[in-house]
């Protein structure tokens, strides 16, 4: 099959960690990877076959880039739409495909879709400058969200009180009803270009209070079974009515009535998957290239639970990056350090995760509390 020769070119616009750790699987199956980012120390750029310097938002750059790849894949959704339009139309393969990249790539897009095709979600309205943020009345708190450019928590804030409202966006988004939820989980979906669906267990997500950043992330997570069974499903159902080929992350609320509703998706390989790499039969990087080189999916079985710890640069160190406490923590039985391989740290940058796996929970939970107590990035 032409994909495991190192012929085929794949191209990924974006070159961070998620781009990096999809590389590393995609050596496994001979694949020819090239990279495009803007960034000239991106992680990818050290291990890809082919990296190229250039903004991946720019049209002419992104085109000429696909033009030389046999398919092309993101590992972030800020890129050219239009380019990729293009690319699609000279019959290049472009997964997940542009128009499923550029109505998720738009938060207030995105909830309409829900809200045309009965998706459970948090009611909403478009705002279009500060004052009609001002003027949205909704009670307090509600959420702001700008429609396009929010990555890593930000472009969204919750708006507690008065206060608050001196910081809401001027530009184009939604605000929200504030969901009262128990729980935030995430369900992460495959689906390859003949319709095969795989849907990965349930995660639970624990996020930094000031940074939005996933601390903490449990699989299996702590949920009652018919809840579970509704998560998973939902996230088949959005996959299905995006027709979408590749990995979705579908970030779900659990409210207090054991209702599940939709927050936000993003067509790639995403923070809540990472623990995949140890816990499951077949890991999040591994399933999107199925996905997207219509391949067998793969088995998704938590083999053993897991947690996962994001490591963040430390606050108030900017510059070289170096790391404390990983001797030590290495030292612990079923620790697994990824280390991004980003050179500068900057106040909670994302500089790696720990994926902590075991048997018990009150273990995992002490040796995930010991790496996020000890393991630091300083300069």
């Amino acid at each position: 099959m032409s994909e495991f020769y190192q012929d085929f070119k794949l191209g990924v616009l974006g070159g961070g960690q998620l781009g990096r750790m999809l590389i590393q699987q995609a050596i496994n199956y001979n694949l020819h990877v090239e990279v495009m980012d803007a960034d000239p120390a991106a992680p990818c750029s050290a291990l890809a076959n082919g990296f190229t310097c250039a903004p991946i938002t720019d049209y002419e750059a992104v085109l000429a880039f696909g033009r030389q790849c046999d398919l092309v894949t993101i590992e972030i959704e800020n890129v050219n739409v239009e380019a990729l339009h293009q690319l699609a139309a000279e019959g290049i393969p472009v997964y997940p495909q542009p128009e499923v990249i550029g109505l998720i790539r738009d938060k207030v897009k995105q909830k309409q879709f829900y809200r045309q095709h009965g998706i459970p979600t948090a009611p909403f309205r478009e705002v279009q400058n500060r004052q009609e943020v001002h003027d949205c009345g909704l009670p307090m708190p509600f959420v702001n969200k700008l429609a396009t450019a929010g990555y890593d928590g930000r472009g969204v804030q919750v708006i507690r009180s008065e206060a608050d409202l001196s910081q809401v966006f001027d530009a184009p988004g939604l605000v929200e009803e504030f969901v009262d939820f128990d729980k935030e989980i995430a369900v992460i979906v495959a689906r390859n270009r003949a319709g095969e669906i795989a849907v990965f267990p349930v995660v639970e997500l624990e996020f930094h209070p000031q940074q939005n950043l996933v601390e903490y992330l449990k699989m299996p997570a702590r949920l009652p079974a018919a809840v579970e069974l509704a998560a998973r499903e939902l996230a088949v159902e959005v996959i299905k009515k995006l027709d979408m080929t590749g990995l979705l992350a579908v970030e779900m609320f659990v409210t207090r009535d054991r209702q599940v509703l939709v927050n936000e998706v993003a067509p790639r390989t995403h923070n809540s998957g990472h623990q995949t790499i140890e816990a499951c039969a077949t890991s999040q990087f591994d399933q999107h290239l199925r996905a997207i080189l219509n391949l067998p999916l793969g088995d998704t079985t938590l083999h053993t639970p897991a947690m996962m710890v994001n490591l963040l640069g430390e606050r108030g160190h900017t510059g070289p990056a170096r790391y404390e406490g990983l001797r030590e923590v290495l030292a612990r039985p079923g620790v697994h350090v990824h280390l991004y391989g980003k050179a500068v740290t900057k106040p909670y940058r994302k500089m790696g995760h720990v994926t902590i796996t075991g048997r018990h929970e009150d273990k995992l939970q002490e040796t995930a509390k010991f790496v996020k107590e000890t393991l630091k990035v300083k300069t």
